[in-house]
């Protein structure tokens, strides 16, 4: 099993074949934890966190009036195209991202997965970066925690100036163009067989593009939406419509919540 953070700057394994070698897989069942990152794990949106760096902590007009919907990542690259023209290089964009809130609970909870990584595998499945995420789980000293992070690529060009790349390609009409984090979650899972099979998956999320993976649960799993955020009005619609969702649904609003639950599943 990885020790660390292992940053997805491509999905290999999806796309040329994933190196088997990279895990020691373990004799027992063990829980999968999937986590979101932004407004889940940290509580703002680490892409529009970066604008602190900017003048006024703004953007110009003519940027925030390009963005197209489904076509995140190539907004932000121009965002960041921005900030490399002002003059905004990685350490100031480092300093600014680490001072990130995290949201209530979660350095607890993940403090407490940490110490119960026999009981549990840890992955984050992200619309953000690989250099934000990197640098944020890094300054909190909580890589260890996650064995995988799954999100878009991304990295300093010769100039100094960020880019990033769409995590993957994918057919799902739901979906992002640049993710679908069901997919993601899917083959990650498909390679594993038939060496490890979770006893149990747990989706902790907070935004509308958690539904889709969240749809692949089944019954002996389990979603654990925000209180007050997209995912948990989007589970509330399923209910409404008669649409079946397998998985039981666990409300949170702090990490605490969140450490409660699976504190009753090591002592299962």
């Amino acid at each position: 099993m990885v020790r660390g953070i292992t940053l997805c700057v491509t999905l290999s394994f999806l796309e040329e074949g994933w190196d088997k070698n990279i895990y020691v897989y373990p004799t027992t069942m063990k829980v999968l934890l999937v986590f979101d990152f932004d407004h889940t794990i940290v509580d703002e949106n680490s892409d529009t966190w970066i604008v602190k760096c900017a003048p006024a902590s703004k953007l110009p007009e003519e940027i925030k009036k390009s963005y197209q919907k489904g076509l995140w990542t190539e907004y932000m690259g121009r965002v960041f195209r921005y900030l490399g023209d002002i003059g905004i290089r990685e350490e100031e964009m480092k300093s600014t991202m680490t001072a990130i809130p995290f949201t209530a609970g979660m350095k607890e909870l993940l403090d407490f997965i940490g110490k119960h990584k026999g009981f549990f595998d840890c992955i984050i499945i992200s619309d953000s970066n690989a250099i934000f995420i990197d640098w944020i789980l890094k300054a909190a000293n909580v890589c260890q925690v996650f064995d995988e992070v799954f999100t878009n690529p991304a990295s300093f060009d010769d100039c100094g100036y960020l880019t990033v790349q769409n995590c993957h390609i994918h057919d799902c009409a739901k979906c992002p163009i640049n993710l679908c984090k069901r997919r993601v979650l899917e083959e990650f899972l498909e390679h594993l067989k038939p060496k490890l099979k979770y006893s149990q998956i747990i989706y902790i999320g907070d935004g509308g593009n958690d539904m889709c993976p969240v749809m692949c649960l089944k019954k002996s799993d389990a979603v654990m939406p925000r209180h007050g955020y997209m995912l948990e009005s989007m589970i509330s619609q399923l209910s409404k419509n008669l649409v079946p969702l397998e998985a039981s649904v666990v409300v949170w609003s702090s990490g605490i919540e969140i450490l409660a639950y699976l504190e009753l599943l090591t002592k299962g």
